[in-house]
């Protein structure tokens, strides 16, 4: 994956996330900027059939062309006629993109009558595409000679002239310009955008992220015109307009789409309306169903690779937790991950008596703050579940991985950073064996403690009417019921034996700033005043544990005993966890 922030994945494949990184050869010049005005329709030569090409190398830079004057809009004028063709049915997702394009003799069919709409575009092509569709004004000067691949009586040489001096396209080294080479979807975006001079108004990393599911596969010399494309609606991905393929060779269908939104763009032709179905694959246009939202669980949502990870984070109830600005880092396993595990594991995790199981696992794949690429680094990182995560880089190869799990990707997300990985991780002191005792006995280990504290007390006969020093401490007796032996000491201390039920962990943000994971706990019990004669009566409580390391756990609890009288304390400690 090509990682926007320079780390050592970027070669890594971005198969968790839909898409496959490649290193690209940049073709398209830096941005250049070029007057449009209305053209003049005039019937193109009929194309070539173009031979198969051979990679180039990596192109030469243009001198940085003079701003020109701005775009004049052009006069109303009568619609033209409709243009239709054969293989472009009523249905097809571009037509009102071709037909628009073609009536204005800005594209053409072929001599059968065909548009072909998905047959791939050569460089040739799309240079004749642009002059016919705009005024091609020069900035720069193709020496005399012209490329040595590009004869004078060429079919396409003036357009090819025409299309590198007004600063849309570039040539190679060795004075070649590739013309029956198929150009690239991002080759052709990056194009319109350096022609246009385009400029994203926003990081074009959060642009990007914001609306492509794949923009870690944009090549990086193509990272700004694409995110300026973009911000100027250019850019149109069918059939999900979340998903670029910038790699794909671009279409007749596609060029023709692209090309009527820069017309849009320039006031020259009306946009599509809003209830015409092409208009939803228009990125981030009136029409588009997508949304902007890039939160964690959005982009996981995206995918199709996390369809597991995102049914357990919903039975879990972290749903609304990973959609909040957080920040988080989130290793994800992917569907083939979790698939390794028994298909009875999945279902017991999913059922509600497992519930606080499930919410330790996830919660395990989380770290309560951001960690980009760059700052991976070998060591422990805490989870929100309170237990560390060991990261490890092989020296030889710069591979990732946590715990046992290798890093396959990673996209950034608006509240942190998504890394996709080929294992579950669970806990040290969870196993999944649900039906067995080691489970049981996993979550004993785990939340068991005993500490000390003091006790403010409300009014009472007994030591918890009053402040006093306290001993707390809580045993787990199953996944949600614990026992928690407690004691007051004071002039008459009391002894507090409540049975609780067990909230499983949840995030919350009592002073509204960044949310911490707390669990609730209610019940009741006995208790037993030891002043002279024993005395019993009855207890509720009810409070919260807030781990405060994967040693410690604060805890904060309310007791109401009934003995001779009303007793009432709030009891604030902090329990050795073992």
């Amino acid at each position: 994956m090509r990682s926007l922030f320079g780390w050592s994945l970027t070669s890594t494949t971005l198969v968790a996330f839909g898409v496959t990184a490649t290193t690209a050869t940049q073709i398209i010049s830096a941005p250049a900027s070029a007057q449009v005005s209305e053209p003049t329709p005039t019937t193109p030569t009929t194309p070539t059939t173009p031979t198969t090409p051979t990679t180039p190398t990596t192109p030469t830079t243009p001198t940085t062309p003079t701003t020109p004057a701005p775009a004049v809009p052009a006069p109303t004028a009568p619609a033209p006629a409709a243009v239709s063709f054969p293989d472009v049915p009523a249905d097809y997702w571009a037509l009102p993109f071709i037909q628009g394009l073609a009536a204005r003799n800005i594209i053409t069919g072929f001599p059968d009558g065909t548009y072909k709409p998905d047959q791939p575009v050569t460089r040739a092509e799309i240079a004749a595409m642009f002059q016919r569709a705009f005024q091609l004004n020069p900035v720069r000067q193709l020496p005399p000679e012209g490329f040595r691949d590009v004869p004078p009586n060429y079919w396409a040489a003036s357009a090819i002239r025409a299309a590198y001096e007004a600063g849309f396209m570039a040539g190679y080294p060795n004075n070649l310009f590739a013309p029956d080479q198929t150009v690239s979807k991002v080759q052709a975006i990056a194009a319109l955008a350096n022609g246009l001079n385009l400029t994203p108004t926003d990081s074009p990393e959060n642009i990007l992220n914001t609306y492509y599911t794949d923009a870690g596969q944009i090549p990086s010399y193509a990272v700004t015109q694409v995110a300026g494309a973009t911000q100027a609606n250019l850019v149109v991905n069918y059939p999900d307009v979340k998903t670029l393929n910038p790699q794909a060779g671009l279409t007749r269908a596609e060029a023709a789409a692209h090309l009527y939104q820069a017309l849009v763009r320039l006031g020259q032709l009306p946009p599509l309306p809003t209830n015409v179905a092409a208009a939803s694959y228009i990125v981030g246009g009136p029409g588009s169903t997508q949304q902007a939202a890039s939160d964690i669980l959005s982009l996981a949502e995206s995918s199709n690779n996390f369809t597991t990870l995102i049914s357990l984070i919903r039975a879990a109830g972290l749903e609304n937790a990973l959609r909040q600005p957080g920040p988080y880092t989130v290793f994800a396993p992917t569907d083939q991950a979790f698939a390794a595990l028994p298909p009875e594991t999945l279902q017991r995790l999913q059922q509600p008596e497992n519930r606080e199981t499930l919410l330790r696992v996830l919660n395990y794949h989380i770290v309560p703050n951001q960690v980009a690429p760059n700052q991976l680094s070998p060591g422990d990182l805490q989870t929100l579940e309170q237990r560390p995560v060991n990261v490890k880089i092989d020296p030889n190869t710069s591979q990732i991985a946590v715990n046992n799990a290798a890093v396959q990707a990673s996209v950034q997300a608006s509240n942190g950073y998504i890394y996709a990985i080929d294992n579950v991780l669970v806990p040290p002191d969870v196993s999944l064996d649900l039906d067995g005792e080691q489970q049981e006995e996993g979550v004993a280990v785990r939340r068991n403690y005993i500490g000390i504290g003091g006790n403010i007390g409300f009014g009472g006969d007994t030591a918890l009417g009053s402040g006093n020093f306290a001993v707390l401490s809580k045993f787990g007796l199953t996944n949600n019921i614990s026992v928690r032996p407690q004691a007051v000491i004071g002039d008459d201390t009391i002894v507090l034996v409540p049975i609780t039920y067990d909230f499983a962990f949840q995030q919350a943000s009592p002073f509204g700033g960044e949310g911490i994971s707390i669990a609730p706990f209610a019940g009741a019990g006995v208790a037993i005043s030891t002043n002279g004669d024993s005395d019993f009566g009855f207890l509720l409580t009810g409070g919260v544990d807030y781990p405060l390391s994967s040693q410690f756990m604060v805890t904060g609890v309310v007791n109401a005993a009934f003995v001779d009288e009303t007793d009432v304390g709030i009891m604030i400690g902090v329990g050795y966890r073992f």
